[in-house]
């Protein structure tokens, strides 16, 4: 058992940071391209993989970039006015009974 918890943790950590790098949105990650921090994870045993997971939780991530513009209708200002002005015609022509 001692001889194979080494390369559990091993093929742990490399899984973990392989599949953390793999999933960011940018292109390139902490301006090393996606395919060489993979080498970098995969060839440099415990080095890689802890190196990555410690970059990227102590490096602030660019991540998503949030809209300006709103995503659904209900989030729009404008729409909303134009509901609020169809309702207020409504009632005032009487249909709204």
């Amino acid at each position: 058992m001692a001889r194979v918890l080494p390369l559990l943790i091993y093929l742990g950590l490399v899984i973990y940071a392989l599949s953390d790098a793999m999933q960011r949105p940018e292109k390139d990650p902490y301006g090393v391209s996606k395919w060489l921090w993979a080498a970098i994870i995969v060839l440099l045993p415990y080095v890689g993989a802890i190196g990555w997971i410690l970059l990227s939780r102590t490096r602030p991530d660019s991540g998503p970039q949030r809209r300006s513009e709103p995503v659904a209708p209900d989030d729009d200002p404008e729409y909303l006015a134009w509901l609020r002005e169809q309702s207020r015609r409504k009632r005032q022509s009487g249909e709204g009974r």
